[in-house]
């Protein structure tokens, strides 16, 4: 598997998780890569020693990526210029989705796994989400499923809802997004004590502790009728991160990661029927 846009490395363990290997791998944020390694290099130690742990995706040689079965990332989400009205893989230059598109052009991968904020299927994004649909689809060839699935579907008390999409090279494959799982924990069961909501509300990147009575606090919830904050290891527990995962980073940073990376239970999931459904088909 091929990881773009890697952060921490969600879809790093949700494709483990899966039965994958990881042989590529792109990140051009220095902390990120700093907690990437910490996590990942004794257990994947020819990413990098070969390297294969690239920084910034537009520097990319296609050359230098190995030859993967599935390509897996979740871009930044970036308008498409709609100068001269222009169709096809030139509507994406100058965007992240572009590269990512060219590595798949040039791989040729069995399938690809996208994630995105579900804002980009919303009305004022929707020019951005068919146009990506259309460079996957008619000029690359892939078949595109997608849909929102949301972290408290797979196990997590945390909403976040994500687009997901899904394609492949064969477009006769079959394939069904995997289905709801029961809750694993409240948050009650996460602070140890009652909290006024079974789901907790979404991780945000961007960490500025506010009072709780601030409605983009996101961090902060009454427990037992007093005001607590999320630690660093709740985080890691509400986006399905493993006991032990270290962050060799400040604290702000570790935060900011975790608000950005994938829910690793609905990635893994995803990963599971994608890897079903290329087996399926030889």
């Amino acid at each position: 598997m091929a990881d773009l846009f890697a952060g921490i490395g969600g879809f790093h363990l949700a494709f483990e998780q899966a039965g994958g290997e990881v042989v590529f791998a792109s990140e051009n944020d220095r902390h990120a890569r700093t907690t990437y390694e910490a996590n990942f290099r004794s257990r994947t130690p020819g990413l990098f020693d070969t390297s294969q742990f690239a920084g910034d995706i537009r520097t990319v040689d296609t050359a230098d990526v190995p030859d993967v079965d599935v390509v897996a990332g979740g871009f930044p989400c970036q308008p498409f210029s709609n100068a001269g009205l222009r169709r096809g893989f030139a509507d994406a230059r100058g965007t992240l989705f572009f590269d990512i598109a060219r590595i798949i052009d040039a791989k040729q991968p069995g399938a690809f796994v996208l994630e995105n904020v579900r804002g980009l299927t919303h009305k004022d994004q929707r020019h951005s989400f068919t146009r990506i649909q259309r460079i996957l689809t008619r000029d690359l060839g892939y078949s595109f499923h997608w849909k929102v699935l949301r972290a408290s579907d797979y196990g997590l008390p945390q909403a976040r809802p994500r687009v997901y999409m899904v394609g492949f090279r064969d477009p006769s494959t079959e394939f069904s997004f995997p289905e709801p799982v029961p809750l694993e924990f409240t948050m009650s069961d996460l602070f140890g004590g009652k909290v006024d909501r079974v789901i907790g509300r979404t991780l945000m990147a961007s960490w500025h502790r506010r009072p709780l009575s601030d409605p983009h606090c996101f961090d902060g919830y009454l427990v037992d009728g007093e005001p607590r904050y999320l630690s660093i290891e709740q985080m890691c527990r509400l986006q399905g991160f493993p006991d032990g995962f270290t962050f060799p980073v400040s604290e702000a940073q570790a935060r900011k990661q975790l608000g950005n990376a994938v829910a690793v239970p609905v990635a893994a999931a995803v990963a599971r029927s994608v890897v079903a459904a290329l087996s399926s088909c030889g």
